[in-house]
């Protein structure tokens, strides 16, 4: 069986924009010279001051100084060229389910992959999805193809390149079970043009965690699944859909909020510490599911950004646990959330 949709070649390549997490990326002094030169080796390419906070699952947060929606890899290989040249900061934004962008946005460069890397093929147990494919449209793919084995992803509403940068999961399984290889582009290394192909053992999986650097994008992954039966992936499939109607609520959040500690769950943890419910200005602990955070309608991500650090506070302080945020922070003036990583080693992908 094979099933092919507008995949993107595996070679020929030059460079990419940077896949940044968003913990790694602060705000910075961006001289306006930098931006310039972008802008004139970009044209018409690029849009200025473009509002990317709507683009996020929070629909918070500031424009970026100048935004790139990247048709194909001809324009992927024109930014990158702009990037180098410049140094100016850049990202790529996926579907922002995992992404707070600060009030005052971002004074850099970002990015999104349009349809040349949203191709969809597969043949026999192997599946090849491009970096901006959805995890659920992927996970009902595979599901109908009776491959089994991702039907878990359908219940992560990111895309595919984010889920290889910060390993993501869920319902008990996670990318680091179901990746064979990637394609990876690198930008900031002119030492290393082109694309590289990683297998699964040279990204250093951990929990939501790649070894993965900042500058380098996921354009391409392969996976190969078991043979499965249609019929019972679909129902897993149904299952999780409905569990998390159930359990988690909708609205404007970006899932969940913090890693879970070893041993226990984020949200029992923050219920435990009596914060379900818990409210600062226009940004609220949900009472649907305590790792999740809600921010209102036309609301602050500077009150979203708030709320995380009281939560660890008072949790340390209550429980003596120390929470690790999941949420990606784009733009802000001083780290704060940052998680394990540290800019320029080890980051995960805004998805």
């Amino acid at each position: 069986m094979t099933e092919r949709q507008g995949l993107p070649p595996s070679d020929g390549l030059p460079r990419g924009s940077q896949q940044i997490p968003a913990q790694q990326v602060p705000a910075q002094q961006v001289p306006a010279q930098q931006v310039e030169e972008a802008v004139a080796m970009l044209g018409s390419l690029v849009r200025r001051d473009w509002p990317i906070g709507p683009l996020t699952t929070y629909r918070v947060g500031g424009p970026a100084a100048l935004f790139v929606e990247v048709a194909d890899h001809v324009q992927l290989a024109a930014v990158g060229r702009a990037v180098l040249a410049t140094s100016l900061p850049a990202v790529v934004l996926g579907r922002g389910s995992n992404l707070l962008v600060a009030d005052g946005g971002f004074p850099g460069l970002v990015v999104t992959l349009g349809a040349a890397f949203a191709g969809i093929e597969i043949q026999e147990h192997r599946v090849r999805a491009g970096g901006a494919v959805s995890l659920p449209v992927l996970a009902r793919r595979t599901a109908a193809a009776g491959l089994a084995g991702f039907e878990w992803a359908v219940g992560v509403p990111g895309l595919v390149g984010g889920a290889v940068h910060m390993n993501a999961g869920g319902h008990g399984s996670d990318m680091s079970r179901c990746l064979s290889r990637a394609g990876v582009v690198s930008l900031a290394d002119p030492d290393e043009p082109g694309e590289t192909v990683m297998e699964t053992g040279a990204l250093g999986y951990s929990y939501r965690h790649s070894n993965l650097i900042p500058s380098q994008v996921v354009t391409w992954v392969e996976m190969d699944l078991d043979a499965g039966n249609r019929k019972r992936s679909e129902g897993a499939i149904a299952d999780i859909v409905r569990w998390r109607r159930e359990h988690q609520p909708g609205g404007q959040n970006a899932g969940s909020v913090f890693t879970n500690p070893p041993g226990d769950s984020s949200g029992r943890v923050i219920q435990a510490a009596g914060l379900k419910g818990h409210r600062i200005g226009s940004a609220s602990i949900s009472t649907k599911h305590a790792n999740f955070i809600q921010a209102d309608p036309h609301g602050r991500a500077d009150d979203v950004r708030a709320l995380i650090e009281e939560v660890r506070h008072l949790v340390s302080q209550r429980l003596g646990i120390e929470l690790v945020p999941e949420v990606r922070m784009l733009g802000f003036s001083e780290p704060g959330t940052e998680a394990a990583s540290s800019a320029g080693s080890r980051p995960g992908r805004a998805s």
